[in-house]
């Protein structure tokens, strides 16, 4: 699966570097989220909600059996030898190949700092080393929104890798959006390893898995091609994880100038066609999930100011219960201790001390206190008191129990509050129903809109 490659310059041309549509949204959708004062990630994460930024490119997955020309088609693809090839020469470890504004080869930890969201792979034991990145300027095709990540060609027998290559691959195809299986019809195609890697991502990514027959010009004759498709076909389907209707799977090869015409049907503009169809689709859901996100994040603003207005009309009821059983645990006992003491005195020492009108309006306002006392045997009336004494310790521990307040949102946070509901409301919803009509006007026509 190999042909002529042009090699690219180091730099765009003026054409190629220019901006295309759906670049642009998937751009700006990811810098909606990641701005670092008021973008949707960080918006959600002081409302407790966590919120991932959408990528901006997509991501497709290629997995084959050795030499089944996974390097070979993404040379086609990006129209620049990025990826070495040959029977001899084999892909150690997984390479991601982007776009970029200059060609550059990253190592391992560089590759995991380009893409943070794959991370993760570094707990896969010695694969960080075998990790690398290829940028390249191309713009063709819809190269600028497709990362490929191509993997180590899986064999048999005593072949060892320096990492376990199975969970590697099984781990990036969650996260990839496309996973394309090459299979060789004169190699080792039908080798375990790589069906039991099919088998396992087509449990949980059926949607995503698309197979092809690589090298399909190389087959032989029409018979021949059957055959092998055939025998591939059945293999596959004796697994019950991929035994399903409708299974296809289009030969490819790519074109070259060199060689004989072959008389074999390329499809290989359907794979171009499935990795456009993925990007338009990616961008939907993207912005999709952009105005769900907003929604998310305006309805925890919301909750968090409907949760402080409650919280203060609570706080204003606990207080008013807690000054009034204060008021009755303090006045309990100094009203029963006034009324004792002005029971127990006689009328000439509450004269004396103070005096005849404040006697006669302590005698005034005590006179039910001292009918009280007077029921009261003198016996008890210290019982009396102590138990009036604990039913006032009593209403203040109810005082402070009954008094205790929710926490309040400050004028300040209120303020920022109103003004995230506002940028978000405003703002990022407002740029998101501008984008979805600058993703529609590529199809459809200003007065459909």
């Amino acid at each position: 699966m190999s042909g002529k490659l042009k090699q690219r310059n180091a730099t765009n041309s003026s054409d190629a570097s220019t901006t295309t549509v759906n670049e642009k949204i998937l751009k700006e959708c990811h810098s909606l989220y990641i701005e670092s004062e008021k973008g949707l990630v960080k918006t959600a994460k002081d409302l407790g909600l966590n919120l991932l930024a959408p990528r901006k490119k997509i991501t497709v997955l290629l997995i084959g059996n050795h030499s089944a020309g996974k390097s070979s088609f993404i040379n086609w693809y990006v129209e620049e030898h990025v990826q070495r090839t040959g029977v001899a020469i084999e892909t150690q470890g997984f390479t991601f190949v982007t776009s970029g504004r200059k060609r550059e080869s990253l190592t391992g930890n560089a590759t995991l700092h380009l893409y943070p969201h794959f991370e993760p792979l570094r707990q896969t034991e010695g694969v960080t080393d075998y990790l690398t990145t290829e940028i390249s300027t191309s713009k063709q095709k819809k190269f600028s929104l497709v990362t490929f990540v191509d993997t180590p060609g899986l064999v048999d027998g005593d072949m060892k890798y320096p990492f376990d290559v199975n969970q590697a691959i099984l781990w990036l195809g969650d996260l990839a959006d496309l996973i394309f299986v090459f299979f060789d019809p004169i190699g080792q195609a039908l080798c375990k390893r790589t069906l039991n890697v099919v088998e396992e991502l087509s449990a949980k990514h059926a949607d995503r898995m698309r197979f092809y027959l690589s090298k399909a010009d190389e087959a032989g004759h029409e018979s021949d091609r059957q055959r092998v498709m055939m025998q591939i076909v059945q293999e596959l389907c004796k697994r019950p994880g991929l035994n399903r209707t409708g299974f296809d799977m289009p030969t490819i090869f790519v074109p070259s100038q060199s060689s004989k015409a072959s008389r074999c049907a390329n499809q290989i503009e359907e794979v171009c066609k499935d990795i456009e169809k993925t990007i338009n689709q990616t961008i939907q859901n993207t912005l999709n999930s952009l105005e769900k996100d907003c929604d998310k994040v305006i309805s925890l603003i919301d909750e968090k100011v409907n949760q402080d207005n409650l919280n203060s009309s609570y706080n204003f009821s606990a207080t008013s219960k807690g000054i009034f059983l204060t008021i009755l645990g303090v006045l309990l006992p100094v009203l029963l201790l006034v009324g004792f003491l002005a029971s127990s005195a006689s009328e000439q020492i509450l004269e004396s001390t103070l005096g005849d009108s404040m006697t006669a309006t302590l005698n005034t306002y005590m006179a039910p206190v001292k009918v009280l006392w007077a029921n009261i045997p003198s016996d008890y009336h210290w019982h009396v008191l102590a138990v009036c004494l604990l039913l006032s310790l009593v209403f203040l521990g109810l005082a402070k129990y009954m008094s205790r307040l929710r926490p309040r949102l400050t004028r300040k946070q209120r303020r920022l509050l109103a003004d995230q509901r506002v940028y978000v409301h405003d703002v990022i919803k407002s740029r998101k129903q501008g984008l979805y009509s600058e993703y529609l006007k590529q199809s459809v026509a200003d007065h459909d809109l």
